[in-house]
């Protein structure tokens, strides 16, 4: 659909260090591959998405999710024949800089440094993990990805503008990032959305009536269900109307992205780069959908007292643990605290929180100020 808007691989702007091609293998499909292998994509098994692995076995972690996210992804690249080996390397790598506990450790995170002017933000740590924290070559230092990897890891929630970021001056400041980038952030809240919607109904959070009544879009699929499906149970009803939502999202993202590239105009890469928004979309109607069980989502879930207790305890830990190492660095490992002096402590124990799991955390939060 939209061939003319795919990024040729061929013209990447290539590695911060020049290696020599694969005989079988493109850039943007060994990018895929170092971070598959990377250590912080492993570490993601282990951090929360949003409901903790204590109150069920089935819930997805940040892992499962990164691996739906990148389902759906590719699914719409291909449908619009876009380059799938770019979006589905940026989809992998869109969570890597996630701190434990889901957002609630990246507000804590984010809290502790505003102390010291500085801010804590997960995309912009998942381009230092991938350029400089993950060590598995002799080399060079971090994962010597593509270019447009990079950049999209950096641009793929948000633009920005000359200036607004020192660290990311080099990614292209004021432009649009490729159109398999702006796919991820929508695929992302697909993804997220419906995943979450799933585990707060095992949890028994919600029912499934309480969302027709609250989303209409999600209404006429449930008594579209409930129509061709009438003595089937509860449960399979619900898992039934929710493939029908997660169909149809992705179908308005495709048929929304190519009814705004096609109102912009847009016949090259470079079109997609100047224009002055992006161009990846949802149809008005599957927007509307979507922001919907935002909503609902997060007035009857994430705000929800079970959910609240545990964030703001695992922010309050993550502050605890931030302020020990600020009073006690002698008490970092050896590989990070020989960073210092030459970074701010602040810094240096903001990246050494932000990597850990969910477990790796509570042991050494255990284990440096016990209970």
């Amino acid at each position: 659909m939209l061939r003319h808007l795919r990024f040729p691989v061929e013209r990447s702007l290539g590695r911060r260090y020049p290696e020599s091609a694969h005989p079988y293998r493109n850039a943007f499909q060994r990018d895929r591959d170092r971070i598959v292998h990377a250590r912080a994509f492993r570490r993601l098994e282990a951090k929360t998405q949003v409901f903790t692995p204590g109150l069920c076995d089935h819930f997805r972690n940040r892992l499962t999710h990164t691996i739906e996210v990148a389902q759906i992804a590719r699914t719409v690249a291909a449908a619009l024949s876009l380059d799938e080996d770019l979006t589905e390397a940026l989809a992998l790598a869109h969570d890597i800089g996630h701190p434990p506990f889901s957002h609630a450790g990246e507000e804590a995170l984010d809290d502790r440094m505003r102390r010291f002017g500085a801010r804590f933000d997960h995309n912009l740590h998942a381009v230092r993990i991938v350029e400089s924290f993950e060590q598995r070559y002799a080399r060079f230092p971090g994962l010597n990805l593509s270019f447009e990897v990079r950049e999209g890891i950096a641009k793929h929630s948000r633009d920005f503008g000359p200036g607004e970021n020192p660290d990311l001056e080099e990614y292209l400041p004021g432009l649009r990032p490729p159109l398999e980038a702006q796919l991820i952030d929508l695929a992302d809240e697909i993804a997220y959305n419906t995943a979450d919607l799933d585990d707060a109904v095992s949890a028994g959070l919600l029912r499934s009536e309480e969302v027709a009544a609250a989303a209409p879009y999600y209404r006429e699929l449930y008594e579209a269900s409930e129509t061709q499906f009438p003595g089937a149970p509860e449960s399979a009803r619900f898992h039934e109307t929710l493939r029908a939502l997660i169909d149809a999202l992705v179908s308005g993202l495709i048929e929304g992205t190519v009814r705004r590239a096609s109102e912009a105009g847009a016949g090259s890469v470079e079109d997609v780069r100047r224009h002055p928004a992006r161009l990846a979309a949802f149809t008005p109607e599957t927007e509307t959908a979507n922001r919907d069980l935002k909503r609902f989502l997060h007035r009857r879930v994430y705000t929800a007292p079970a959910l609240q207790e545990e964030r703001d305890r695992a922010a309050a830990t993550i502050a605890e643990l931030f302020d020990f190492f600020l009073e006690h660095p002698e008490r970092l490992p050896a590989s990070h605290g020989e960073l210092i002096p030459g970074e701010p402590a602040y810094r240096v124990i903001c990246d050494y929180i932000a990597g850990m799991t969910d477990g790796f955390f509570q042991r050494t939060h255990r284990q440096m100020l016990g209970g």
